[in-house]
């Protein structure tokens, strides 16, 4: 080709799309990449362990970091709760009209006031949800649960949340009981107020005393010498896990209306504060300017964070976060790398919006 001459028109607009096949995978690679750096160093500044799973859904780009092993979900299983609710609500199994009577068994320590209502109580299954996704209520959560039943709930768990990972979602009191039995088997014997009253005691070796003297056992028989022993040792046996891939999963199949209907999606959108800002967390570092659905999980060491940014229109261009953190407190040092987490989104993926 003479080098004088300018190149016909054909030839410049088959350079130009060449090259824009080219940067299309380089721009995909640019904000993941760069994502993926930041996380890394909030790691490195955090105490424990980080993982988060990051995917837009407008074209499938997704970030990874420690989000295919278990992590534990503490609150944040209380989604697959509402989901699995809803679906027996659109088989006409349960109504949301439906009135559930709160029982001694019910009843958990945690967020939320209803464990301190009378035996007998009645609340509507809508208001029950409501509860146990704004205010985190554990005990709404166990009626909700023993209403579902544990075995259908874990059957759909399993396929919205994927096998790996996953164990069984359990209620609230076996996990009390299940940490706890760490200390001594007696702990089986406490009755629910037992536990609820044993909470009023601060998470440490002042817990860990009121419940070897509730229990009436001699320290010499305990199995473990503090309430961080007991903690660790139920961890490692993988109730109420799942990988942060497979809870995103479940987010994209939620927000694309694969899960429930029309109806359900809007109900369950409002009880997931999409219509509120609160500036915790992940979302203290997300511009005011987007919409999030979303549920927190914290327990002793543990605590999560999940998802949707701009979950409407069908996710078209939403942005589902899983991310949960171990072996760090679980209030402020977590609460500090979810936002940092939050701002590394923003300023890598949200600069348009």
């Amino acid at each position: 080709m003479n080098p004088f001459v300018s190149p016909r028109p054909a030839s410049c607009l088959a350079l130009l799309l060449t090259s824009l096949a080219w940067l299309a995978p380089a721009h995909a690679a640019d904000w993941s990449d760069a994502l993926k750096a930041r996380v890394a160093q909030i790691d490195q500044a955090t105490p424990g362990q980080l993982g988060v799973y990051v995917k837009r859904l407008d074209n499938g780009e997704t970030m990874r970091f420690e989000a295919d092993r278990p992590w534990y979900l503490a609150s944040s299983a209380k989604l697959p709760v509402a989901i699995a609710l809803l679906q027996e609500v659109e088989k006409n199994k349960i109504k949301l009209s439906d009135k559930l009577v709160l029982k001694e068994t019910d009843k958990v320590d945690g967020s939320g006031a209803v464990v301190w209502q009378k035996n007998g109580t009645s609340y509507t299954v809508d208001s029950l949800l409501k509860r146990m996704l704004m205010d985190s209520d554990n005990t709404a959560a166990n009626m909700l649960i023993r209403t579902i039943g544990e075995d259908t709930l874990n059957d759909y768990a399993r396929d919205y949340l994927g096998r790996k990972g996953f164990e069984k979602i359990t209620d609230f009191t076996a996990v009390r009981y299940d940490v706890y039995a760490e200390i001594h088997t007696d702990a089986r014997k406490l009755s629910n107020m037992d536990l609820v009253r044993a909470a009023a005691a601060p998470l440490g070796p002042k817990r860990f005393d009121t419940l070897v003297r509730t229990m009436g056992v001699d320290k010499a028989a305990v199995r473990v010498k503090t309430i961080d022993e007991a903690y660790a040792r139920y961890y490692a046996k993988g109730a109420n896990t799942a990988t942060l891939e497979g809870y995103g999963g479940m987010l994209e199949q939620l927000v694309r209306g694969k899960l429930l209907s029309a109806e359900h999606m809007k109900l369950l959108y409002t009880d997931l504060k999409f219509d509120t800002y609160d500036a915790y967390r992940l979302e203290a570092g997300l511009p005011r300017t987007v919409k999030f659905i979303h549920k927190t999980g914290t327990q002793m060491h543990r605590a999560c964070h999940m998802g949707v940014i701009d979950p409407q229109d069908g996710g078209r261009a939403a942005i589902v976060v899983a991310t949960c953190a171990e072996g760090l407190d679980e209030h402020a040092e977590a609460g500090r790398a979810f936002e940092q987490i939050g701002r590394a989104i923003t300023q890598t993926m949200l600069t348009e919006r």
